[in-house]
């Protein structure tokens, strides 16, 4: 059978094609943006076009199917933060880009399956717990209790929303877009095979990778169970589980813990060390830990799993202490994986660690010269916001434009409920280090828009030099403390006297916000010296 279908490289309207090449054009948004974007999955070209671009190299592969070629002076793989960041940095540079995705839709983890689902998901769940907790609607009426499905609708909006404007972005840059799996045939080509077979050939100068990570799946770990996810596949949960165990107590794992918490479910968070998020300070840590105790969230420290049983009505997870945990369902939030597994890296002669990550450089350049590293397939500190970051100081190394730096001084932002966010130094590495500092503390429950929104707990604690007052690290938990962080950032990155924590005192903070615990904070530091 033969059809009719338009030339993707010239206006010519229609011409005829075999039955063996089909196009598979990426459905759009309502509303096309305009811009050379091709996010096609099989370029086809009319007779001439075709002739045309037989002679500049395209090729047939040995399946009998047409093998388009490309050239461009960067190609990107992956369109997450990174490879958005990257992709965009590159064509502004004036660099012809191209981005390949494995996905149907631009994006990657990020907007599909990590970051913005699960943030979208506690905003919901957040705005449940305001009600329950609220005494003024308490008063009209009982608590409302909402099932996952139900609150995962609200993310499915934002998703939506953002394809459609990351979309927008590759248009209006002139970013072609290809969807397929690619992998490197030499250093400078990548193959792209669509989903209907067709493949097309990317001939690159340079190619940055930002294929992302996915969760670590231990092999002695039946994943297909119906009872048993990973931090991917918990966004197909079809009910709502009385009893969850989340195994792995990472920033992954402690959203999480939040969210179930949130929606009434008893959460056993199952924790290989012995305190939460280690990194952060230890105040921090233990402020969350006890607000855990609280909601309905068992934390179980220095567990390690023996194996993970899957029942027709549910799990039981098999500890190596002898303990045994029965729930209907269990999370696993241990580690993630770089996507480097289907790369061809062999090919090129790179290799990845054992978790599937790149080494890279300062200069986001790994050991093959024109290719290039950004985002969680490098590894620390696998945050979105670093990794955009990352992609757009890879493409301006590349470019050497100037506009890149390495990203080393990123605040941590981690979506529990409530927040937590830092930056900077915590107390243990000073006092290891031997320096001499201060605390100033802002705690939450004196704060009056605190105790006007109704969102009472949390603290902000400012460490800081008791001789030079340089502000040093900042810590907060609770509401908003991934935007209140940046303005104590904001001071840390002036240089000399610029930075002092006197800056907060002598400032005029609008009232009542959240923002003034800095002044708060300031006076409790300032009045410790002598």
């Amino acid at each position: 059978m033969r059809r009719s279908i338009s030339c993707v490289t010239c206006p010519r309207s229609e011409f005829r094609a075999g039955k063996s090449i089909r196009p598979n054009r990426q459905k759009w948004p309502s509303t096309r943006p305009r811009g050379n974007v091709r996010l096609l999955s099989a370029a086809l070209d009319c007779a001439p076009c075709f002739s045309q671009r037989r002679q500049s190299g395209a090729s047939v592969c040995s399946k009998g199917v047409r093998m388009a070629v490309y050239n461009y002076d960067v190609v990107v793989l992956g369109s997450g933060p990174a490879g958005e960041g990257a992709a965009m940095n590159a064509a502004k540079a004036g660099r012809k880009v191209a981005m390949v995705d494995s996905r149907r839709q631009v994006g990657g983890n990020c907007t599909h399956l990590g970051t913005i689902p699960s943030k979208a998901l506690r905003h919901a769940v957040k705005q449940i717990i305001h009600f329950n907790t609220n005494p003024m609607f308490r008063a009209i009426g009982e608590p409302r209790w909402f099932s996952f499905p139900d609150v995962l609708k609200n993310a499915e909006i934002v998703i939506s929303k953002q394809v459609a404007s990351r979309t927008g972005y590759y248009a209006r840059n002139r970013v072609d877009v290809f969807f397929g799996t690619g992998s490197f045939s030499d250093e400078n080509s990548i193959d792209v095979v669509c989903a209907n077979g067709v493949v097309e050939k990317l001939v690159a100068n340079q190619v940055i990778i930002a294929t992302g990570s996915r969760p670590y799946r231990p092999a002695d770990i039946d994943f297909s169970h119906k009872r048993i996810y990973d931090s991917d596949t918990i966004l197909s949960l079809g009910h709502t589980p009385r009893k969850l165990i989340i195994y792995g107590a990472g920033v992954i794992g402690c959203e999480y813990a939040s969210i179930f918490s949130g929606l009434g479910v008893l959460v056993e968070l199952v924790d290989n060390r012995d305190q939460l998020l280690s990194f952060l300070d230890s105040e921090i840590s233990q402020a969350l830990s006890y607000h855990f105790s609280n909601n309905n969230v068992m934390v179980r420290h220095n567990e390690e799993y023996e194996k993970v049983e899957g029942l027709d009505n549910g799990v039981i997870l098999h500890l190596k202490s002898g303990k045994k945990i029965k729930a209907d369902a269990l999370l696993w939030c241990n580690g993630r994986t770089g996507n480097t597994d289907k790369l061809g890296l062999e090919n090129i002669g790179l290799k990845a660690n054992g978790r599937g990550q790149i080494e890279v450089d300062e200069n986001y350049r790994t050991s093959v010269p024109t290719i290039y590293g950004a985002g969680d397939v490098i590894g620390w500190p696998s945050l979105a916001s670093a990794a955009y970051d990352q992609g757009r100081s890879a493409a301006g190394s590349m470019v050497d434009n100037g506009s890149w730096r390495y990203v080393n001084d990123v605040p941590t932002g981690i979506y529990t409920i409530p927040e937590i966010s830092s930056i900077g130094k915590n107390e243990h590495e000073l006092t290891q280090a031997r320096v001499p500092y201060e605390v100033g503390k802002a705690f939450f429950k004196g704060m009056a828009r605190a105790q006007i929104s109704g969102e009472r707990v949390g603290m902000l604690k400012i460490l800081f030099h008791r001789e030079t007052l340089e502000v040093l690290g900042v810590h907060c938990f609770g509401d908003q403390a991934s935007e209140i962080v940046h303005i104590g950032q904001a001071i840390m990155n002036q240089e000399g006297a610029a930075n002092t924590i006197k800056y907060f005192v002598n400032t005029t903070f609008n009232y009542p916000t959240m923002a003034e615990a800095y002044r708060v904070a300031a006076y409790d530091g300032l009045n410790r010296l002598f």
